[in-house]
């Protein structure tokens, strides 16, 4: 078998999983699998779903074509994001490790959107 046969073959084997799970992700989000037909989603699932969503939802900003604003005004509702998913961590998780992590999240990501938002405020055109 010719060396570019096989090479098409193999890159064919090696990226077709890829491509099949790439399918089903929808405009750079991942999609989570949903619960079987029958069968209640634990309820911090629901949570992060919910989180997930809005947070995907409101980064979708109207670009300004500035960077710097894009950025910010892109990035709180991100930062608002890892808040949300933090604090449905401490509702439902047991784990001391990931529960120092989650506060630690929520006090650093406070911080950056009081950040962002400082510079908004200072950079909004008159």
């Amino acid at each position: 078998m010719p060396r570019l046969a096989i090479v098409t073959a193999l890159s064919l084997v090696l990226t077709g999983p890829a491509l099949a799970q790439h399918s089903h992700q929808h405009h750079g989000q991942h999609a989570a699998p949903a619960a079987r037909p029958g069968t209640a989603e634990p309820a911090s699932t629901r949570e992060y779903r919910a989180a997930s969503e809005r947070m995907h939802r409101d980064m979708d900003i109207p670009y300004t074509g500035n960077a710097d604003r894009d950025f910010a005004a892109g990035m709180i509702p991100h930062h608002q994001g890892a808040i949300d998913m933090a604090r449905i961590q401490l509702r439902h998780g047991t784990d001391p490790e990931m529960r120092q992590l989650a506060e630690t999240v929520i006090r650093t990501q406070e911080a950056e959107i009081a950040q962002l938002r400082a510079f908004l405020a200072r950079t909004t055109p008159r």
